[in-house]
């Protein structure tokens, strides 16, 4: 491979196909890229990793492009005009078709890009020991498997000390690398992230009365289907295209709706920062001191006069912390889910995806169908228990890229919606959410956190 033949995104050219003096809200706009390499040739096969949107800084809207890849260095990006106003188009290259092919390569070599140290009490003595997914030690193991659904973790057993004595956990990045010198040259922040030169007019959107808006839709429910893009922001609230939330904002009806309930969240930190959120506009929502210190404790919520409990669990591994965390607390998704009677006044709200991107496919592949097997015997059991699937956020740009780019993130996003349709879930499309709203946080601003826990209040109330 050589770099002057990879992509690049300042030689590359986008223009609009088809363009009209006027455009109407529900118009359809389609934008043509064509890619150029660091010699300016036309690139002849695709591959490359974009992100387009569509936005108005002035009012606060903002929608995602659906990408068509030619597989000959031409893409077609599809908008639709959601807005009265102006459009200013964003598309940029995260990475070059030659760096995706190298992450992909690279992610599910193996498991050496994270390393585990376990805590071990012996007496009042604290041991650390090696534990990960896959260990190369002939040294004697403590094995702590789900044999339900074959999850398996370990750690080199310190001697004298009994594996019952593993009391926590945290985790490190190693200085491993699967990338050779030359595929490294690839991520370097001025190759990531890099707007594609546009030859574009400035477009205005009317409102013109012939034409036909955005059609109203029905209620938003549990089950339903959601089309990419599933929506967009206008003055800084997210309108689903597949269902009707634009007659009231569900929070502002949140005792009424939530009263009575049970809710599960379980997941990252992109899912706690719901329960962080509900006292906003839940007043009477109190914490419990359940004690233990890190970010990573259980949270657990009372609201006394609505009859709510509300809990944020982490999922179990992989977690990926600096700080030690308590394994006896730590439950995989499918353990907490099999342990719940449900009914009609229990809500579940499941994140994953962060945390595995370190990690080959395989693990977060095999994780998701055991959540969806869960999900399964528990509405055998339970069958109007409410289940809502969060997907994973993008997050910011930044150099460590074999481990944690969005790339890694967009191929989960897919898995996600793949391997749970059909489940009578609700989804909350927190990829589409966070491209739409221009977020590069893992931990995205308030306003989409208020946007998601409102289309979850749609889906329950």
């Amino acid at each position: 491979m050589y770099l002057n033949e990879t992509t690049n995104a300042k030689n590359s050219i986008a223009t609009i196909l088809d363009y009209k003096e006027k455009y109407c809200v529900g118009d359809p706009l389609t934008v043509r890229v064509e890619m150029f390499n660091y010699l300016g040739e036309k690139k002849t096969y695709g591959g490359d990793f974009l992100r387009a949107r569509i936005f108005s800084s002035k009012l606060e809207a903002g929608a995602s492009g659906k990408i068509e890849d030619y597989n000959n260095g031409t893409y077609n990006v599809y908008f639709t005009l959601f807005w009265e106003g102006s459009v200013q188009i964003s598309i940029i290259l995260l990475h070059p078709s030659e760096g995706v092919s190298a992450l992909w390569k690279a992610r599910n070599i193996g498991y050496k890009y994270i390393s585990y140290t376990g805590k071990f009490l012996n007496k009042s003595q604290e041991i650390h020991t090696e534990c990960g997914f896959h260990l190369n030690s002939i040294k004697e193991r403590c094995e702590y498997v789900d044999k339900k659904y074959g999850e398996l973790f370990s750690c080199i057993k310190p001697p004298g000390v009994a594996c019952e004595a593993f009391i926590s956990l945290m985790s490190g990045n190693t200085p491993y690398t699967n990338l050779t010198n030359v595929e490294k040259n690839l991520f370097i922040r001025s190759n990531i992230g890099v707007e594609i030169l546009k030859h574009i007019e400035n477009i205005d959107v009317l409102k013109c009365t012939s034409k036909e808006t955005v059609p109203v839709t029905s209620k938003c429910k549990i089950g339903m289907s959601l089309p990419f893009p599933s929506g967009y922001f206008l003055k800084n609230q997210w309108y689903p295209l597949y269902c009707n939330l634009s007659s009231y904002e569900p929070l502002s009806q949140i005792q009424k709706c939530l009263a009575g309930k049970m809710i599960y969240l379980m997941g990252d930190s992109t899912i706690r920062q719901w329960i962080q959120y509900f006292p906003k506009f839940l007043k009477s929502l109190k914490f419990f001191d359940i004690h233990g210190s890190g970010w990573q404790k259980a949270i657990v919520a009372f609201d006394l006069t609505n009859n709510i409990y509300m809990q944020w669990k982490k999922h179990g591994h992989p977690f990926v912390t600096q700080s030690f965390f308590t394994m006896r607390d730590d439950a995989y998704i499918t353990k907490e889910i099999n342990q719940l009677g449900g009914g009609s006044n229990t809500v579940i709200v499941i994140a994953l995806g962060q945390h595995f991107r370190p990690f080959p496919l395989a693990l977060f592949i095999r994780r998701l169908i055991n959540v969806r097997k869960a999900i399964e015997n528990l509405f055998l059991r339970s069958p109007d228990t409410k289940v809502i699937i969060k997907s994973e956020n993008t997050r910011e740009i930044n150099t460590d890229v074999e481990r944690f780019s969005d790339f890694h993130g967009y191929i989960q996003y897919l898995l996600v919606k793949d391997i749970f349709r059909g489940l009578n879930v609700g989804v909350i499309d927190a990829w589409d959410m966070t491209t739409a709203f221009g977020s590069f946080d893992v931990h995205p601003p308030a306003t989409v956190i208020k946007n998601q826990i409102n289309l979850f209040m749609s889906y329950i109330c």
